[in-house]
């Protein structure tokens, strides 16, 4: 029988102790390290249909950051990559994408 506040097996994600601007901060350290590598760059821009010119105009925006979270967190050894530099735990990642996804966090 699931506990109230679960759903099956699953405890919902906690974004307790990461602030709107940590996330940000974690995902344009990310973006950095996406940028550097040519076949990341390509591919991240492929997945998302940004051209150069969008993501340089859009790196700040949430959605655009967001998007840089789930492509790291969608590819393992970036992911490892990303964090390691960053100086973080893969989970810190994970909370840092359902920060700037958690309903409230957006503005107009």
């Amino acid at each position: 029988m699931s506990q109230p506040g679960r759903i099956g097996a699953f405890k919902p994600a906690k974004t307790a102790g990461m602030t709107v601007d940590d996330a940000e901060a974690l995902a344009a350290t990310a973006l950095g390290a996406i940028a550097a590598d040519p076949s990341h760059l390509v591919r991240f821009m492929t997945d998302t249909g940004l051209s150069p010119q969008d993501l340089q105009a859009r790196a700040g925006e949430r959605d655009v950051l967001a998007a840089v979270l789930e492509h790291v967190a969608g590819d393992e050894s970036l992911l490892l990559v990303v964090t390691a530099n960053a100086n973080v735990k893969p989970e810190t990642l994970m909370q840092a994408l359902h920060t700037l996804q958690a309903p409230g966090h957006w503005s107009a």
